[in-house]
């Protein structure tokens, strides 16, 4: 495993959409495996593959119970909405008040190729849609007017 170099800021492979996953070979595997230590190293609860320069639809998530990988997801289902404090680790000290749904459901492939379901409520559905963006070349930062300056 090894930890990979976060695209940030105005990294044009932010902006690009990913694509599909189509063998999930050792490649897969040890991107799946860097991502989670990039993801821990820099103390986020989620990253996208194009966030460490690489277009496949491929993300990680961890809100606290675990990590969860998923591959070529895709939001079967939503519904609510709430506004709530979101930041990036690629935008290192930006946050901002976005408006996601308050659940939703993805369809994915597990790391062994496995379909199966994930439905997420509270800060698992922000996760999720955070990081399904980032598949699409979508940013936080396009679903708020107001960015606030953090510490960090």
């Amino acid at each position: 495993m090894a930890i990979r170099i976060i695209r940030k800021n105005e990294d044009p492979v932010l902006r690009e959409a990913a694509k599909p996953v189509k063998k999930i070979n050792e490649n897969v595997q040890k991107l799946i495996d860097d991502m989670l230590e990039t993801m821990y190293d820099a103390e986020g609860v989620g990253l996208a593959a194009p966030q460490v320069g690489i277009l496949k639809r491929v993300i990680v998530i961890d809100v606290g119970d675990g990590p969860i990988v998923l591959i070529n997801p895709e939001i079967v289902e939503s519904a609510g909405n709430k506004k709530g404090s979101e930041g990036c680790l690629s935008f290192p000290g930006l946050v901002g008040d976005v408006c996601r749904s308050e659940y939703v459901k993805v369809k994915a492939q597990n790391r062994e190729g496995e379909e199966f379901c994930i439905e997420g409520k509270g800060l698992m559905a922000r996760a999720l849609q955070h990081e399904v963006d980032h598949l699409n070349g979508v940013v936080f930062l396009d679903h708020t007017d107001k960015v606030y300056k953090t510490k960090k």
